[in-house]
């Protein structure tokens, strides 16, 4: 009998941070780069592989631009979320989909963060009809350096666990075998943000639903721990006072036999 996989995440914490990301998007300027890149890339992709869904399933894209555009080429569009807006549908991705045969599936921003990794791809891996295609998108290793910086700075000789373990290009490469996909494809693209304060990057973390989802999460900071982490991230701008910030986009595809 297999073990159950530890609980890194809390799934409660998880579905506020998305129903929190849905509140601040209601404001003008709210951040939304993360989310637009993967939704262009996915589109891309679909072009390049000359792939035209016909019934598609679209997991976790709260902007909703993909399931349009699928839908503008004449796909008819399932929309799925965590926590679900009012025209879409609840789900959770370490149980069994409750709908399958799809020709396409695209998972934008979710997977990173549950507890089950090859259990939520073996499901997606069956949701798909024979041959159809799913293309996974999250935030990867190597994402956020500056800001890892700026926490081990403010935490001293005592770090925190303030920021999400990640999947990178190799254990993508794995999963992807140990799951059964075929085709198995995984790139990942780095994005690259500039920043004139620490307190902006958080925002645009929290806006976008990026933020600390840890069963266990650290205690907040102090104020001298927080003036440790904005000096830390003020040492790393560059001669106009601003930094880049780097996410790394890491993308998962293949088929279903």
């Amino acid at each position: 009998m297999s073990s159950a996989p530890p609980t890194i995440f809390s799934p409660a914490r998880r579905i506020a941070a998305r129903r929190r990301l849905r509140t601040l998007q209601q404001r003008p300027d709210a951040a939304r780069f993360v989310i637009e890149d993967m939704v262009e890339d996915v589109i891309e992709r679909l072009a390049f592989l000359r792939h035209e869904p016909r019934r598609a399933l679209v997991v976790g894209d709260w902007s909703g631009q993909l399931a349009a555009r699928l839908a503008e080429q004449g796909a008819a569009v399932t929309r799925a979320d965590p926590a679900p807006a009012a025209d879409e549908e609840a789900l959770d991705e370490e149980q069994p989909y409750p709908f399958s045969g799809f020709d396409f599936i695209a998972s934008l921003g979710t997977l990173d963060t549950v507890n089950d990794l090859p259990g939520a791809l073996i499901h997606i891996r069956q949701a798909l009809a024979p041959g159809g295609l799913a293309i996974a998108s999250f935030v990867g290793a190597g994402s956020l350096p500056v800001l890892r910086g700026a926490m081990f700075a403010a935490d001293g000789d005592r770090p925190a666990a303030r920021l999400h373990p990640m999947v990178d290009v190799r254990a993508g490469a794995q999963l992807l075998q140990r799951t059964g996909w075929a085709d198995p494809v995984v790139d990942g693209h780095a994005l690259k943000v500039r920043y004139s304060s620490l307190s902006r990057l958080v925002g645009d973390l929290r806006e976008q639903g990026l933020g600390n989802v840890l069963a266990s999460p650290a205690p907040p900071l102090g104020k001298a721990q927080l003036r440790l982490a904005e000096q830390a991230f003020t040492a790393a701008a560059d001669g106009e006072g601003r930094v880049t910030e780097t996410f790394e986009i890491l993308t998962l595809s293949g088929r279903r036999r």
